[in-house]
């Protein structure tokens, strides 16, 4: 008996001496696209909070839009979280923008910062730059209306899994519609509007939410700890590489590398440096859904540039190099099935076009002179130089010239000391004749 009472008294020892583990809420922040790499760190932070068994998860968004795909890996990620999601757009001035919108509906908690906006998640249509390109009368872009259709069916499906207007969410793809915070609180596309973190963890307390699991959650976070979730270095370097600027200044900075070294080879450091720009834009391409046709007309473009110093097509090469690289440049990213993001082309695309095309006119003027001008170094530039027979040419013997002892053969004899001229080199010998005396 007394040793049943000792074991007792043991085990609520140990359970007085373990450690408990306090409440906390998870936080992740995303200011930018929506690609790859952002998708696995947000499903990651979702994974570890359920593991954890965080009381929430909160994502605080700000973002423009993003890939399809990494989309739908963020919301099936939290469509099937065993934690609750708090999406959260802040700070004040943030978007949930198209992939935001869709992330934002998803959520278990929907809220937004005063001067906040969400909407405009049509998919962007192929055509001018940018996207938005209009479409002849009369005429149907059916992939267009694929994507149409089916971001619509998606958002709508999302909004109705989460009790929020449905009805709105699917204008938001098919019209493009936008609103303010205070219009989304009113139209039941989110839950509350709150200015702080503070005062949205305040607001949500005690509210009770339910998991796919069919857990009914009730959200205690006012004595929560907060643990903010980094994005591991990793992840953050393939995040600044899946941005189509980021990308299209590497692919370019590549280009112009190779560009010198083709044009003056043995340079070493440019070339080294423009294969490294180009492998790590290449590895943004594996990130980044791209066109095969753009990339093709970029290296098209190059081409012309590189074969304008050899041919003379009085800059009709150099023009059709400029075009193939702005069209292929503004072609590069425009999948609008796959991503509503694009390289900026006026402020990134144009300039970069711009510089290669200076530096190609440089070199291209440089060089092409070059070649209609004499050669000036090397074993041929001695034709027509003056020396001295330093022994006498009967036929051969040995000159004098440009500072160097030539072997060299004559025509006719050439008495030592007198003045030669080369007139061809054959090998390591000079083919000299006697040298008209000097005016």
């Amino acid at each position: 008996m007394r040793s049943i009472r000792a074991a007792a008294l043991l085990a609520v020892l140990l359970l007085a001496a373990a450690p408990v583990r306090a409440a906390h809420v998870n936080v992740v922040t995303v200011d930018g696209s929506i690609n790859p790499a952002v998708s696995d760190y947000l499903v990651r932070a979702i994974e570890r909070s359920g593991d954890e068994g965080a009381e929430a998860l909160l994502l605080e968004l700000d973002t423009p839009g993003g890939l399809v795909a990494s989309t739908k890996d963020i919301i099936q990620a939290m469509l099937n979280a065993r934690v609750p999601v708090i999406v959260y757009v802040s700070p004040h001035g943030a978007w949930a923008g198209s992939a935001g919108a869709f992330i934002t509906l998803a959520g278990h908690v929907a809220a937004m910062a005063p001067g906040t906006s969400i909407g405009a998640a049509h998919p962007v249509s192929i055509g001018a730059p940018g996207g938005g390109g209009k479409k002849e009368e009369g005429a149907r872009d059916y992939a267009a209306e694929k994507a149409e259709n089916f971001m619509a069916a998606f958002i709508e499906s999302i909004a109705k899994q989460r009790d929020r207007n449905f009805e709105w969410a699917e204008k938001a793809v098919r019209e493009s519609v936008a609103i303010p915070q205070d219009e989304a609180l009113e139209l039941n596309v989110i839950d509350l509007v709150a200015t702080s973190r503070a005062e949205l963890f305040e607001a949500i307390e005690g509210r009770e939410v339910k998991l796919a699991s069919g857990e009914v959650r009730t959200l205690q976070l006012r004595e929560a700890t907060v643990v903010e979730i980094p994005m591991s270095a990793l992840n953050s370097f393939l995040d600044i590489l899946s941005t189509p600027d980021i990308a299209m200044l590497l692919i370019f900075a590549g280009m112009l590398g190779l560009y010198v070294e083709f044009t003056q080879p043995g340079v070493i450091v440019p070339g080294v440096a423009g294969a490294v720009c180009l492998v790590l834009g290449f590895v943004s391409l594996q990130i980044i859904p791209f066109s095969w046709f753009g990339l093709l007309l970029m290296a098209s473009g190059l081409g012309m540039l590189a074969l304008e110093i050899f041919i003379t097509s009085y800059g009709l090469l150099f023009a059709g190099g400029v075009a193939c690289l702005l069209l292929g440049g503004s072609m590069l990213f425009d999948l609008p099935e796959a991503s509503d993001l694009n390289v900026s082309f006026w402020s990134v695309l144009v300039p970069a076009v711009s510089a290669l095309a200076l530096f190609a006119g440089i070199v291209i003027v440089l060089v092409g002179g070059s070649l209609g001008r004499p050669q000036v170094a090397g074993i041929h530039e001695l034709v027509g130089m003056v020396g001295r027979a330093r022994s006498a040419l009967d036929p051969e013997g040995a000159v004098f010239v440009r500072g160097e002892f030539w072997n060299a053969r004559a025509a006719e004899p050439i008495a030592e000391g007198e003045r030669v001229e080369v007139t061809a080199v054959q090998g390591l010998e000079l083919r000299v004749r006697r040298a008209p005396d000097p005016v």
